[in-house]
């Protein structure tokens, strides 16, 4: 008898593992995709700010070939 309770035990402990990795995973995974779309949206909205930054640095190229 003792020894099914420890094959219950650990069974249970197995099939528990894979509720704690999705209740870990998938907020890490929704936070991950937010920051990253945040991210895009700060530097679309800094390059709306900053016109022709780019454009300064690519004449200087142009005139030393």
């Amino acid at each position: 008898m003792k020894k099914l309770s420890i094959i219950i035990l650990l069974a249970s402990t197995f099939l528990l593992q894979a509720c704690v990795h999705k209740l870990v995973t998938v907020p890490v995974k929704v936070a991950y995709k937010t920051t990253k779309g945040v991210v895009k949206g700060t530097v679309a909205v800094t390059k709306a700010i900053i016109p022709g930054g780019d454009e300064d640095e690519d004449d200087g190229k142009k005139n030393k070939k």
